[in-house]
């Protein structure tokens, strides 16, 4: 498509992908270091869930049960099924 000057104009979907595009390798990084800082701060706080259970009188294995409860939320495979 040309203008009156004979200038190409492209429509403004390709510019968008462009911009897209070009910007996604860097929201990738961000993203997956966000959510590796999450993940480690959420195994923090399960062990401390943990140990909290443990000083309050629950045996191991149901305080590792409770913590796995804890922690499921924070899987990367819940946020792929929210987002299907």
């Amino acid at each position: 498509m040309r203008n009156k000057k004979g200038v190409e104009n492209r429509p403004d979907g390709f510019r968008s992908l462009g911009i897209v595009i070009s910007s996604a390798p860097s929201l990738i990084f961000r993203v997956g270091c966000w959510f590796l800082k999450f993940k480690r701060e959420a195994k923090k706080g399960g062990r401390i869930f943990q140990k909290e259970l443990i000083k309050h009188g629950f045996d191991k294995e149901t305080a590792e049960i409770f913590k796995e409860i804890y922690l499921k939320p924070s899987e990367l495979k819940q946020y792929i099924t929210l987002l299907r």
